[in-house]
């Protein structure tokens, strides 16, 4: 009790945080908040009811736009709030809406500078947060010459005059917008994995209604497809001519253009630009304000976490509102960041590696582009390069090499391998800064690549731009499609790719192998195939490199062995494999490179010296063939992607395994797609068909008893938790169904980790949809003693059949009379025919069906009339059908076929999600299974 002047005693509520929140007591306001975030919106709900506090906590709108955005991945519509929001996408809206409606409750006794602080930044208006005097450079009319010697990947300018033609200037207005574009759906960002989007008109009223921190803004790459008339609004300023990118085609690309639209408070945290990407921005309507740090130099109060394994780059960074207001005012003035405030038709430049962040201070319209040129596409390499500590270097300068180092580290007997491995790499980091000063410079940065790590067989960071194949694809097509630009080209692709390793290795087997050195276009590693291939002369080179070692010799020793398999046969495939030429190994000894043939029979004594391979069939006639083969598979199902590095394809070596084949003429199915009629491409289904039934009635190589055994040992045949003592099934499908069913463990978590486009609620339900064992999905055949037998359930089988590794060659069909252009006179009339597949290094024994995915997924892109094609062509039967079969779902092609997809290592989900959009609002895996594969049910 207190008294004020008038000595009448005055009241204190009572601190209601002891009863209200329990043991939670402890925890600071922000940590609770945190909490919540996890919960269900109707676990909140009932929370709400706990306690007065916690219906506090529970009823704020920025826990409801947490919960809602977390929960929701489809087009949004804000009901005025997002507790509404959230209770009408759960359909009880309706039930509730009185209570919606009533004042919320209030109490005494409790106070919270977290809350008070979050709700400030929801109602503050920012008419006085302009920053006029800014202090980033500003031209007008700058020439092309001037601002590549002055500000290209150098420093930030702001530059006037280049918009004074658009269209946009006028028409890019919210109003404007609205009456064109009112319907039209746009991508909004928000701190979310979710894909977000809402209708133009949607989102312009929950600008108006919003009292959000960050509110979400219009961030769109897709803008162009969604309002293509949006793109004839404006054009890329004549300062920024180039992006190298442009060689890729739009759905290769990674994403670089963007509409950008957001109200008051909202607006883009600290970043880096991806890729170390360059970016130029527009603003057409309303006023930002910018603040920018050079490379290496981070911002006060954000985070930069480099994960060790795969250099995925993590980001903590408050809101940009949040930062102005509670960081910037503690800078000193030489600590303060480059500023300025953009106004309508001005363009700011953002170099490669700048920290940047922006505040729309009202209702702001801008265009933005991210490009590579000459002048950051070292940078752009060096970024995709793997490992991790130049990641780090690039983005927070030589605070990365000591994140984490506080001098306490914890004592050996006390860390796991792993962390040992971590302090390891952190003592020889920290030795290596000392007297070293920062420098973004490629050369400097380029010394923090780490040498034991190989593009090939190393993770990929998810925070790249583009994937590994696709990284590979863009410098092949740059190399063939700027032939002026190679010198820097070939500095990226060393960067990168080790080019100059690989080069090397190449020439040094044309030279044993008596080929011709390679042309100056040769010099490159063709295509976006897991390993370096080169097209030298009549000859293709091809070094196996993925996965390591082991996993090499195994690829090359598999194919041999179908090879000679094939050779010796009378079959007609043979016609259409490459002829294979030469094949051996490549090792380094004493820095110098070695060369021994090797056609995959017996073990190679540079091989018995390598400790690191695992004992194989060594009694057999191809040692690292077939069987070998599927005991390695064995091994490596069920382990996660980081396990399968760290089990050796991220190991480093010196040893590797190559092979020469006879070149083609004509070209791959991928380079010729577009250019196909559908008649062509039907007959290239008929093509495959009858290929696949030539490849999978091709014995598969019996095994001796001793290899059985050995391998039944390994796999532990005969055990009844495994397989049904009373059916007889052959040693292939015994392998392979082992093999399956463990890969079926923790599906859910490695489809987690793909995620989007994979549905979240059919990741949810994988493990209802899966049988018990894969066994069940076979048919089964009585024999004459009454037990069941499996039948035709193992092949040969190729399993990556896709567009890059089919090829055609052009030929005349016969002549035609064009009167109408040149009058009476006959034209020669040419086609594509399909003359050969490649790359049998993934061959393995397992279901035939497996071939069908990747063919009708990338080749056939998911049309049913090329696969039907491509099954009467085939005319084998996918397992017969008896009176035993109850017709059950598990008896369904198109069931097994899902299920193989499901558990595939490759992400075949990720390419059936990305190509069948309509699928991601699906309810069950069924759904997908009916509309991809459903048309195999036909099929006998």
């Amino acid at each position: 009790m207190e008294v004020d002047g008038d000595s009448q005693p005055q009241v204190v509520p009572r601190d209601r945080r002891p009863d209200a929140l329990g043991d939670f007591l402890v925890l600071p306001d922000e940590i609770v908040c945190s909490i919540l975030t996890y919960l269900s919106p109707r676990d909140v709900a009932r929370l709400a009811c706990a306690s007065s506090v916690m219906y506090i906590f529970c009823n704020e709108e920025p826990l409801w736009m947490n919960l809602c955005l977390n929960n929701e991945n489809r087009e949004l519509q804000y009901k005025g709030s997002w507790k509404k929001t959230t209770l009408n996408r759960l359909q009880v809206l309706s039930k509730f809406d009185d209570t919606c409606n009533k004042k919320p409750l209030h109490f005494d006794g409790f106070n919270s500078l977290f809350l008070y602080k979050r709700l400030y930044r929801c109602y503050t208006r920012l008419d006085g947060f302009a920053f006029d005097q800014g202090n980033v450079e500003r031209k007008t009319n700058i020439s092309l010459d001037e601002f590549y010697h002055q500000y290209d990947a150098q420093k930030p300018v702001l530059i006037s005059g280049l918009t004074d033609t658009w269209a946009a200037r006028k028409t890019w207005t919210p109003e404007q917008l609205l009456l064109k574009y009112g319907d039209k759906p746009f991508r909004i960002s928000q701190r979310s994995a979710k894909k977000l989007s809402m209708k133009f008109k949607d989102y312009v009223s929950y600008m108006q209604e919003q009292h959000d921190e960050d509110p979400l803004y219009i961030f769109d790459d897709k803008f162009g497809e969604v309002a293509p008339d949006l793109l004839k609004d404006y054009n890329v300023p004549h300062l920024f001519p180039d992006d190298y990118f442009d060689v890729l085609n739009d759905d290769q690309r990674p994403p670089f253009r963007w509409l950008i639209i957001g109200p008051e408070r909202s607006g883009a945290s600290w970043h880096v630009d991806p890729a170390l990407t360059s970016a130029w921005n527009t603003l057409l309507c309303g006023r930002k304000r910018w603040a920018l740090y050079p490379p290496g130099r981070v911002p006060l109060g954000v985070t930069v976490h480099v994960n060790d394994e795969d250099g995925d780059v993590d980001i903590e960074t408050p809101s940009s509102l949040q930062w102005w207001l509670d960081f910037y005012p503690l800078l000193a003035d030489v600590d303060k960041p480059i500023e300025c405030t953009q106004l309508p038709g001005e363009t700011i430049y953002v170099p490669t590696g700048w920290w940047h962040c922006v505040l729309n201070l009202e209702t702001t319209i801008a265009v933005t582009q991210n490009y590579v040129n000459s002048k950051n596409f070292q940078y752009v390499c060096l970024d995709m390069a793997p490992g991790y500590q130049h990641k780090g270097v690039s983005r927070a300068g030589l605070l990365a090499l000591t994140e984490g180092h506080n001098g306490n580290l914890p004592t050996d007997e006390n860390l796991t391998s792993s962390e040992l491995t971590r302090k390891e790499k952190r003592v020889k980091v920290d030795d290596h800064v000392e007297d070293m000063e920062f420098c973004y410079d490629i050369n400097f940065l380029s010394k923090f690549l780490d040498e034991n790590r190989d593009h090939y067989n190393s993770l990929w960071s998810t925070s790249n731009c583009i994937g590994q194949r696709e990284l590979r694809d863009w410098l092949w097509k740059l190399w063939i499609g700027k032939p002026g630009l190679r010198e820097l080209i070939w500095k990226g692709a060393c960067i990168a790719l080790h080019a100059e390793k690989w080069s090397k290795c190449m020439e040094e087997l044309c030279g044993f192998h008596d080929i011709s050195l390679p042309k100056d276009e040769e010099k490159f590693p063709v295509g976006t195939g897991s390993n370096p291939v080169y097209l030298v002369a009549d000859n293709v080179i091809k070094i196996f490199v993925e996965d390591g070692l082991e996993a090499s010799l195994h690829a090359l020793g598999t194919e041999l062995e179908f090879y000679s398999l094939m050779q010796k046969s009378d079959s007609t495939l043979k016609n259409h494999v490459p002829k294979i030429l030469a094949s051996g190994i490549v090792f380094q000894e004493n820095g110098i490179n070695k060369i021994i043939p090797w056609n995959g029979k017996g073990v190679p004594d540079v091989i018995t010296k390598n400790t690191t391979i695992k004992k194989t069939f060594i009694d057999t006639e191809y040692p690292f063939g077939i069987w070998s083969k599927k005991l390695f598979e064995y091994r490596k199902a069920g382990l996660t992607l980081e396990e399968l590095v760290n089990s050796g394809g991220q190991s480093q070596t010196t040893i590797w395994p190559y092979i020469i084949t006879k070149r083609c003429k004509g070209k791959i199915f991928a380079d010729l797609r577009d250019t196909l009629s559908y008649e062509e491409v039907s007959d290239l289904a008929s093509f495959l068909g009858k290929q696949l039934h030539d490849l999978h009635v091709l014995p598969v190589t019996p095994l001796n008893d001793s290899s059985y055994l050995k391998m039944g040992k390994e796999l532990g045949f005969g055990d009844e938790n495994n397989f049904n003592e009373k059916i007889t099934i052959p040693p292939s499908s015994k392998v392979f169904f082992t093999i399956l069913n463990k890969k079926m463990k923790d599906v859910s978590i490695r489809l987690g980790k793909w995620g989007y486009p994979i549905p979240t609620t059919l990741i949810e339900k994988v493990n209802e949809y899966l049988p018990n064992d894969f066994l069940e999905l076979h048919s089964l055949f009585k024999n004459e003693n009454g037990s069941f037998e499996v039948q035709n359930s193992c092949s040969w089988v190729h399993t990556d059949i896709m567009d890059d590794n089919v090829h055609l060659e052009q030929c005349s069909s016969g002549t035609f009379v064009n009167s109408a252009v040149n009058g009476s006179k006959n034209v020669d009339q040419t086609s594509w025919r399909p003359s050969y597949i490649y790359d049998f290094s993934n061959m393995s024994l397992g279901d035939p069906i497996l071939d069908l995915i990747p063919i009708h997924l990338d080749i056939f892109r998911g049309d049913l009339h090329l696969l039907k094609v491509l099954l009467e062509s085939y005319g084998l039967p996918f397992g017969k059908r008896n009176s035993w079969d109850d017709g059950r779902k598990i008896r369904r092609i198109s069931y097994l076929t899902m299920c193989y997809c499901i558990v595939h290592e490759e992400n075949i989900l990720g390419a059936i999600f990305g190509m069948c959009k309509e699928l991601r609002t699906v309810k069950s895996w069924e759904e997908v299974e009916e509309a991809v594969w459903g048309a195999l049910n036909n099929y006998f």
